[in-house]
């Protein structure tokens, strides 16, 4: 199996602890000049891409498997590109290391992953695409090492921090509870569906069965073979949801390395706010350009022929040097305008909010064990007043 250990192809600049024998899993597929990097989001693994490597590398064999390469062709479509594409589990996730300290996970130590894995794949530049929380360590790359980027992917992406809190009402309440109460594939996977997919799409009948029913088998197959999230790398991938942030200094080395960038989501993602997304992208003109589609938070998923085809359109668009103001679908009265109100008002009050939100977490975390425990507390309590009644009517 292909691993990567970090630590080998990491500097000595002070953060080399971090690394600590972490080991990442990776798959490649297809061959060619084109190399696309694929990040993956919190509590997914590298097979979440499936749509997208098959679209990009026009194969879903690994280039390990020890299938003859004849085998390949047949999937490979006419129009796919010479693509070599690699897909990895983050830190915490799959068949890759699962540190136990919180303070291993953040986005920049996750992007120094991604930076070892190219190193040891010997990629000096490659596309670079993310979703969710693979956005971004995605961007944290990017800022990082811009001179490495050929194009910019950020799917279903906020600024991570307070932006990471969802909408608040019923149905994501629901579904925090419900998350929260997960303990076996069955359950983890009912509540996938409704976090990743629009209700609209999962009611759809495909043949006699919904789209729903089709997708719960699929995801209960594929979270009993991985293996529920442990511990560690959840609270380890969500600490580095909540602690991420992009500074004006990092936002302006993505916007001088000049490369094209696409910001993808879907309109009715439950947990990454479309609100969020758009603002980023805005942060990014020229480079950046914005394309909402009909779909949940796994839009790469849900609207495949169309998010495969701005990523080919990226590619192409960064292969043709075209310019970021040919590239831009933004506004730059809108973009120069709200980017003014926002950096004025985090001049102002940055600091409390941060802080209150940080608080508002605490509390809403807080409040939700204890609904989840009032809950269980309510259901025993009835189940034994039922048995009470079952007995004394038997006698």
């Amino acid at each position: 199996m292909p691993f990567c250990n970090v630590g080998t192809y990491q500097k000595k600049d002070g953060h080399e602890s971090n690394s600590n024998g972490t080991k990442i899993f990776y798959r490649t597929y297809g061959h060619g000049p084109v190399k696309v990097l694929l990040i993956i989001g919190l509590a997914g693994t590298h097979e979440s891409w499936v749509p997208q490597i098959k679209g990009l590398a026009g194969t879903t064999i690994p280039n390990d498997d020890e299938s003859p390469a004849g085998d390949r062709s047949s999937e490979c479509g006419a129009d796919v590109a010479d693509v070599e594409v690699c897909a990895f589990d983050n830190r915490g996730m799959g068949r890759s290391s699962v540190p136990t300290k919180k303070s291993e996970y953040t986005t920049r130590i996750m992007a120094k992953d991604a930076i070892a894995l190219m190193d040891h794949l010997g990629w000096k530049k490659a596309h670079v695409f993310g979703h969710s929380m693979g956005a971004m360590i995605a961007c944290k790359l990017a800022a990082m090492v811009p001179e490495r980027i050929l194009s910019l992917a950020l799917l279903n992406v906020t600024g991570g921090g307070y932006e990471c809190i969802p909408k608040l009402d019923r149905q994501t309440l629901s579904i925090a509870i419900r998350f929260l109460r997960a303990k076996t594939p069955e359950q983890r996977a009912a509540v996938d569906l409704d976090t990743h997919y629009s209700q609209e799409y999962l009611e759809e009948y495909v043949g006699q069965m919904t789209r729903r029913s089709i997708l719960y088998q699929e995801y209960v197959k594929g979270i009993s073979a991985t293996g529920m999230q442990s511990n560690y790398g959840f609270d380890g991938q969500i600490n580095a949801c909540w602690t991420h942030k992009l500074s004006r200094t990092e936002i302006e080395s993505i916007r001088a390395a000049g490369f094209p960038v696409s910001v993808i989501h879907g309109r009715h993602d439950v947990i990454a706010q479309l609100c969020h997304a758009k603002r980023l992208a805005e942060k990014l003109y020229p480079c950046a350009r914005m394309v909402e589609l009909n779909g949940g938070h796994l839009v790469s998923n849900e609207r495949t022929e169309e998010v495969n085809k701005a990523l080919l359109e990226l590619i192409k668009a960064s292969e043709s040097m075209k310019s970021p103001y040919e590239w831009t679908n933004l506004s730059s009265k809108t973009s120069g305008c709200k980017a003014s109100r926002i950096s004025l008002w985090r001049v102002i009050s940055s600091s409390f909010i941060v802080e209150s939100v940080r608080k508002l977490h605490i509390f809403l975390v807080y409040l939700f064990g204890l609904l989840v425990m009032a809950f269980e507390h309510i259901r025993r309590g009835v189940r034994n007043l039922k048995s009470v009644r079952v007995a004394s009517s038997s006698t």
